[in-house]
């Protein structure tokens, strides 16, 4: 992903919560073949490592058996900003460039699979407790003959790429005008932009 540097970011304090917050990404895979291996998920974000499970058929596992690397894309708070919102005071609306708002991190690291009851269990405890920390649900043990058709999967990362892109470019006074807008429309998504847009 290209990030040009008004839209990057190497805080950890601002990519880390913001995978937190998605939660959900795309688990790609390069195995043997010219096409990658994508797979949408949900996941666990902990301090180097990500976490999450898989149906025993995914075609994944093979790819990962092939290259066991992978890249976690995680995308969201993205709002599309009309051509005539990038014009304040005098300037022509009709001249105004169109663009979009969002947040991106690309998590890579090495994936180790396991078969394991009792990792499977702690993997789907971390979930749980991350997705439901006051359901109430008995312990993921219970289901210990369900573990057959599940695989858990741990990713140490090794590298992270984040990209911010609120506007970044443009001056305070454009950037407030597109916020504005944003929580005026109040569209999917139009809230979460306006708040991450950057302010002087």
């Amino acid at each position: 992903m290209l990030i040009r540097p008004h839209d990057a970011t190497s805080d950890e304090a601002q990519w880390r919560p913001f995978v937190h917050q998605q939660g959900f990404g795309h688990f790609a895979v390069n195995g043997n073949g010219n096409v990658p291996v994508l797979v949408p998920t949900q996941f666990v974000l902990l301090d180097d490592q990500v976490v999450f499970h898989l149906a025993k058929p995914n075609p994944v596992f093979a790819a990962l058996e092939a290259t066991p690397h992978a890249v976690l894309s995680v995308a969201g708070d993205w709002a599309y900003i009309p051509g005539a919102w990038k014009a304040i005071d005098d300037e022509d609306p009709s001249l105004g460039i169109p663009t979009t708002y969002y947040g991106a991190v690309q998590l890579s690291g090495s994936v180790t699979v396991t078969d394991e009851p009792d990792e499977i269990a702690a993997i789907l405890r971390t979930q749980l407790a991350d997705l439901e920390p006051d359901g109430g649900l008995q312990d993921p043990a219970v289901h210990l003959k369900q573990f057959k058709a599940i695989r858990g999967l741990r990713m140490t990362l090794d590298d992270v790429r984040a990209k911010f892109k609120y506007g970044g470019n443009a001056d305070g006074d454009h950037r407030a005008a597109a916020a504005e807008r944003l929580r005026a429309r109040g569209g999917p998504g139009d809230l979460a932009a306006a708040d991450r847009v950057p302010r002087d």
